[in-house]
């Protein structure tokens, strides 16, 4: 069993960013952007609404406050500051929910502050003090073995691991920056037969050949990846063909 997820609700006015509806009839869960790193009030609910339409879990994807950067700039933002910033954005996402009829029912941070967490200890706990003063029966969604599920663990908070389908990876199991080649992946079929691999045989291999041991309860495609419906679709259709059922690993009730 495995869910599959994608970012979404990032347009931002008349900028528009990926194929929410298209997506939402694919991914088992969303991660809506929360106004920080994208996303505008409207349509961050018209996207919220089209997923409780279609009954897929929604979850508030949290990022550093970086329209400009969409959310890609590293930042030094103190502790208390991100903490706070965590809150606001929960807060923010839970009301849009409840007047879309669906809830959020989780926690991912989005790009630059996902990565840093990683291995940043002092934001990595700052992100989980947010989440506890929030809310704290939200699971948090980040990459295995690192500094983030350490933390998150340690205070009781549940950790979802999550595999990434359209990145690369480095022999280190963590993500090949944006910078560097082989850190983004297009080929939708070589995707599908990889994440197909990753969730029977629990390993992916790296950008440098070698295999990872990676297991993963969640799949992440990036709504914003050039041909990201062809790449959810290509990859949900193979997981069905082996006979992996996909469905949230949270409740979208609300």
């Amino acid at each position: 069993m495995i869910d599959l997820n994608a970012d979404l609700g990032e347009s931002f006015g008349a900028w528009r960013m990926g194929d929410d509806a298209r997506m939402l009839d694919v991914v088992t869960s969303a991660n809506v952007a929360c106004g920080f790193h994208a996303g505008d009030p409207s349509g961050i609910l018209e996207t919220l609404t089209a997923a409780a339409d279609r009954g897929v879990t929604v979850g508030a994807h949290v990022g550093y406050p970086d329209l400009r950067g969409f959310g890609r700039r590293t930042i030094d933002v103190p502790p208390a500051d991100l903490t706070a910033d965590t809150v606001y954005q929960i807060g923010a996402l839970q009301a849009l929910a409840r007047a879309a009829g669906t809830r959020v029912a989780y926690v991912k941070p989005h790009g630059a502050l996902y990565n840093r967490i990683v291995h940043d200890d002092v934001q990595a706990r700052a992100v989980v003090d947010g989440i506890l003063a929030a809310d704290d029966s939200l699971p948090l969604v980040g990459l295995p073995g690192s500094v983030t599920q350490r933390v998150a663990e340690s205070v009781g908070l549940s950790f979802v691991a999550e595999a990434y389908a359209d990145r690369g990876y480095r022999p280190d199991g963590t993500l090949v920056p944006r910078s560097e080649p082989g850190a983004v992946l297009h080929d939708a079929d070589a995707i599908a037969r990889r994440m197909v691999g990753l969730v029977v045989d629990g390993s992916v291999e790296a950008v440098d050949g070698s295999v990872v041991t990676l297991s993963a309860r969640t799949i992440c495609v990036h709504g914003d990846t050039a041909g990201s419906v062809g790449i959810a679709v290509a990859l949900r259709s193979a997981l069905e063909r082996a006979g992996v059922t996909l469905s949230p690993f949270a409740s979208a009730a609300a």
